[in-house]
């Protein structure tokens, strides 16, 4: 049985990307990104991201220990994603503490020629209990988190 490719982000220097395609459920009637879906694209590469770092959510979850959960979020749209456009999403933690994360993230326009930045965001990801009350991230994790960011530094 063949299996598929799975989508896998890649980690590089501190940064993170996720590559992605603009299909015709990602717009509205005039061929441009709806901008919900800026936030989805976004949410995608940082979940992405904490499978690269080996960070296991769902048996957080199904644990009772909790899971992540933004609690801010400030979005800049810069110029429109188009029906077909290449968009490749950048993600580095900028600033790490004992319960939560800010992350920074961009999306370009991938062509042969250029990449075209189209939104920026910077969230603050809590981790928090199954009761939704903010809570110390599990040690592993932050180490991991640590990790990722400080080679962002170098």
């Amino acid at each position: 049985m063949i299996m598929p490719n799975f989508p896998d982000g890649t980690l590089d220097r501190g940064r993170h990307y996720y590559a992605l395609r603009v299909y015709y459920e990602d717009t509205d009637l005039s061929g441009i990104t709806y901008h919900a879906n800026y936030l989805r694209w976004f949410e995608r590469a940082r979940s992405d991201l904490l499978r690269q770092l080996e960070i296991d959510q769902r048996a957080a979850i199904e644990e009772g220990g909790g899971a992540y959960a933004v609690a801010e979020v400030n979005l800049k749209y810069l110029r429109p994603a188009k029906l077909d456009d290449d968009i490749l999403i950048e993600t580095r933690c900028s600033e790490l503490k004992a319960a939560s994360c800010r992350m920074h993230q961009l999306a370009f326009r991938l062509t042969s020629e250029k990449r075209e930045l189209l939104a920026e965001a910077h969230f603050r990801v809590g981790f928090v209990s199954p009761e939704g009350r903010p809570k110390r991230q599990p040690e592993k994790w932050r180490a991991a988190f640590a990790r990722f960011a400080e080679q962002g530094d170098q």
